[in-house]
């Protein structure tokens, strides 16, 4: 098999032991019932609430405890192209094959599941969760498709400030919603920008990760902006595995509070 990166990922063993260095991955394969196999998570995979108490914590998604995932005996090592470095793929692959995920769209997001079906045999289960969410999909587009369309900042780190480009997922789930990310065509998946740009917007979203916006973020850019300023909660935009099935109930809210 080859993973997203089209690198060789040669299983020899049956897949028994998964570390997964992946928080929106970890939670998939725990709702794809493959709980008995993980064995290995980062500090950040927090759902279900209870995994980091149940599983050994290897680190986190840019540092991690090479001698913790050694311990482990891990059979596949599950690991991102944005969240990981090169460095930890290459670390990790000299203890045991490492599947390296790359996911910015809803056709990635497919490839990764059927892959996922077949590393664990679990094709049924894997046909049903894409079945499921792209029935999701398609209702929420109905639902909203004379929705006029508008212009959103979204925004992820205060200090340098830096928004979500182009060629991510985030900038995908902004595009269901009918919002058009004014930074889209700026150079770099996720670019500094000016306090001055945001004018350009009917909305800024603050994100909930991976900088914590909080309320008292807002009124830090009411001072420098008059446009709309809503918290949002970064894990329905960013979290791209089973997350996805709750996400079309909080953009049902989150429409709502843009009328």
């Amino acid at each position: 098999m080859y993973d997203q990166l089209g690198r060789n990922v040669s299983i020899t063993n049956p897949i028994n032991r998964v570390v997964c260095l992946v928080p929106s991955l970890s939670e998939l394969l725990i709702d794809l019932g493959l709980d008995s196999k993980l064995v290995g998570v980062t500090k950040f995979c927090v759902h279900p609430q209870d995994l980091r108490g149940r599983k050994v914590v290897v680190g986190g998604t840019k540092s991690i405890h090479l001698d913790k995932i050694a311990a482990l005996n891990p059979d596949l090592i599950i690991a991102n192209k944005e969240e990981n470095s090169q460095e930890i793929v290459a670390s990790c692959a000299s203890l045991a094959p490492v599947y390296v995920s790359d996911i910015n769209n809803f056709d990635e997001f497919e490839i990764f599941l059927k892959d996922l079906g077949i590393l664990f045999n679990i094709k049924d289960r894997t046909d049903a969760l894409m079945r499921n969410f792209q029935n999701r999909l398609d209702n929420f587009r109905s639902k909203y498709k004379s929705l006029p369309r508008r212009k959103v900042a979204y925004l992820i780190w205060k200090n340098p400030l830096m928004a979500a480009g182009g060629d991510n997922f985030i900038n995908v789930i902004l595009n269901e919603l009918h919002l058009n990310n004014i930074f889209e065509n700026k150079a770099g998946r996720y670019p500094e920008v000016t306090e001055s740009e945001l004018n350009d917007a009917d909305f800024i979203f603050l994100s909930s990760e991976p900088f914590p916006f909080s309320e008292k973020h807002i009124q830090e850019f009411k001072d420098v902006t008059n446009t709309k300023i809503l918290l949002v909660d970064g894990e329905f935009f960013s979290w791209y595995g089973s997350r996805l099935l709750l996400a079309f109930d909080y953009f049902d809210l989150l429409l709502n509070d843009l009328k």
